[in-house]
């Protein structure tokens, strides 16, 4: 498998997770970081209980995690 330059990578890995590398990296990063931020301000304005909250919070977490992470893994060197 060729190794990429580092003006290909959108993503450099750091500490066992994934940093912005270039403008693409970041044009996925922000839209990420908004959505994530969301999902909790929608749960915490809905007002439901904790219980709901959660049960709603950490499945879009954990799916936008998911795909963050795929993402990332296959656009870094």
């Amino acid at each position: 498998m060729k190794r990429k330059s580092k003006s290909q990578t959108w993503f450099k890995k750091v500490r066992g997770s994934y940093l912005p590398n270039s403008w693409q990296g970041w044009l996925l990063y922000v839209p990420y970081a908004v959505y994530v931020i969301g999902v909790v301000f929608y749960a915490y304005l809905s007002g439901w209980s904790l219980g709901t909250a959660l049960f709603v919070i950490v499945p879009n977490w954990v799916a936008a995690l998911a795909a963050m992470t795929w993402i990332a893994e296959r656009t870094s060197h």
